[in-house]
């Protein structure tokens, strides 16, 4: 593994509620393990879990290093049995993320707006009403973080499929709490925000790690937590939609190479993607790897 370089990007990809415990625990590990403060990364991209993790280290607070009451339901509506918000996670992957997320190559590489006209006509299909994220909402805007030009939130808008990266230049305006409720918003399962007169959606629906809005150039350091790298070694459907994402991501960063900037990308390790399992809501599975997180991420500060 290559030594461990304190990142000029940190880049911070959607997961689930065991997603966002995994990259809690690795920042944590790697903070303890390096001696290093990752609230001091000069630009931070954030999609759904990730743009959770992102928003509170751009507000000043640092990983957290065990599950402390509340916590560990940062992206889940507490009013939903564990068990049935499974069952309707694995319902929206398989009628929506499974046709999505794997169209962020022909994005990419037949230029957006194929990529906009085909996810704009299947989130046609997905549902208004549904939960909120409102509890999250309120517990980001406590955090009281703000767009100070470090922190870039990706979403899609509903009607046009197309993707927006709050707190870019030209982006337009919102509050973070919004932003990345709207960017956890998950299509079939949880209701769209509105920001600005219009609905946004998960920003994993482009892609889950939106690597290539990196605002990264010749010699810059990205580094990516990636928590969808624990689906390596399953097989059947998710399986295939683990292969789609990571295509995606691989021509994410190579166009990042491309522009010169040195990228590592982050996966669960053997120990993190046992404890994460495939059930990317699974509530349960929040502290096991939050702990195996930290393992992980003690492991490549120490690389250093």
């Amino acid at each position: 593994m290559a030594p461990f370089v304190f990142p000029d990007v940190l880049v911070l990809a959607g997961g689930g509620t065991v997603g966002h415990a995994w990259m809690t625990g690795v920042l944590a590990g790697v903070e303890d393990a390096a001696g290093v403060d990752f609230r001091r990364v000069e630009f931070f991209v954030g999609t759904s879990a990730g743009s959770i993790v992102a928003a509170r280290l751009v507000s000043g607070r640092s990983p957290r290093r065990a599950a402390a009451p509340g916590d560990d339901a940062a992206e889940r509506d507490g009013e939903v049995p564990a068990g049935r918000m499974e069952r309707i996670t694995r319902r929206a992957a398989r009628l929506g993320w499974t046709a999505t997320a794997p169209l962020a190559p022909l994005a990419l590489g037949l230029g957006a707006p194929a990529g906009a006209l085909a996810r704009a006509a299947l989130l046609s299909r997905a549902p208004d009403a549904g939960r909120t994220h409102e509890s999250l909402r309120r517990r980001v805007a406590s955090w009281e973080p703000r767009f100070d030009g470090r922190l870039r939130v990706c979403c899609v808008d509903k009607a046009s499929g197309k993707r927006f990266v709050f707190g870019a230049p030209g982006a337009p305006k919102a509050q973070v709490a919004d932003a990345v409720a709207a960017s956890c918003a998950i299509p079939w399962v949880f209701a769209p925000v509105w920001i600005g007169g219009r609905e946004y959606v998960d920003g994993g629906v482009w892609s889950v790690t939106n690597l290539d809005v990196a605002p990264a150039g010749r010699e810059s350091e990205v580094l990516c937590l990636d928590p969808t790298g624990a689906l390596a070694r399953a097989g059947g459907r998710t399986g295939m939609l683990r292969r789609a994402f990571g295509v995606a991501a691989a021509l994410e960063i190579q166009l990042l190479r491309q522009q010169g900037a040195r990228v590592r990308h982050v996966i669960p390790d053997g120990g993190s993607a046992a404890a994460m399992s495939t059930r990317f809501m699974d509530d349960d599975a929040a502290p096991a790897t939050l702990a195996a997180g930290y393992v992980q991420g003690l492991a490549i500060g120490r690389e250093c």
